[in-house]
């Protein structure tokens, strides 16, 4: 397999920041999806995506990152495999994902993951349906903890990894001709269903990505496995 996209996020080239059209108007809000951004349009050095408190009111600007329109305009297609090592945040009320999207739908959840709920992860494949609400304690999943992802976009069967270990195969897929957009952000919950940040707590607050890459091609490569478990 050979690496076909290597995340940098400060690239202009590789990226479009604060704008995508998985939010109304292409942004900068949506509340419509319990959510109370308002889109920046910085980018992300040492892959650190931040939500800082707005005055005034009770939006957060926080960093979106998606491939969607941006020059080199990279899409993740059936066969890829997507890794990445990610540290999560600690705050309540932060909503960090990775993600995909395109021409309203495509979606496949890498990962979500709400403080409030300290061990869980989520896992989605809105192409096909399913989810998996992924208890991984016994992994160290916990505010603040890093580790690997992993995720195969099979034709047949998305694959989720962490540290190497499967943890879901959906036996579902995304179909032979699926493609779709990259998406790295921080959202933050608005209290609907998932604590929404205190009052009186911090002003600022974050996750990373340290890294991210996608493979592409090799044996079998789109193919999934119907039959996995």
């Amino acid at each position: 397999m050979a690496v076909v996209f290597d995340a940098d996020f400060t690239s202009t080239s590789q990226w479009v920041a604060g704008r995508s059209s998985a939010y109304p108007r292409m942004g900068p809000t949506n509340r419509g999806d319990h959510k109370l951004d308002f889109l920046s349009r910085a980018y992300c050095p040492d892959g650190l995506f931040t939500a800082t408190r707005r005055h005034g009111g009770d939006l957060w600007t926080c960093n979106l990152l998606t491939t969607e329109g941006s020059p080199d305009g990279f899409q993740l297609r059936t066969g890829d495999t997507l890794s990445a090592q990610v540290t999560l945040p600690v705050a309540l009320g932060a909503w960090p994902a990775i993600w995909t999207w395109r021409d309203g739908g495509n979606e496949i959840d890498v990962f979500e993951y709400h403080p409030d709920n300290p061990d869980l992860l989520e896992i989605s494949n809105h192409v096909r349906g399913g989810y998996r609400y992924w208890h991984g304690a016994d992994a160290g999943i916990a505010p603040g903890a890093t580790f690997g992802l992993r995720a195969v976009f099979g034709a047949y069967s998305v694959d989720w990894f962490v540290d190497d270990t499967l943890i879901h195969a959906d036996r579902r897929g995304v179909g032979s001709d699926w493609h779709a957009y990259l998406i790295v952000n921080l959202s933050v919950a608005d209290g609907t269903y998932h604590a929404r940040p205190p009052a009186y707590g911090p002003d600022r607050f974050g996750w990373t990505c340290h890294s991210l890459w996608v493979e592409r091609g090799g044996p079998g490569a789109g193919a999934g496995a119907p039959g996995r478990t």
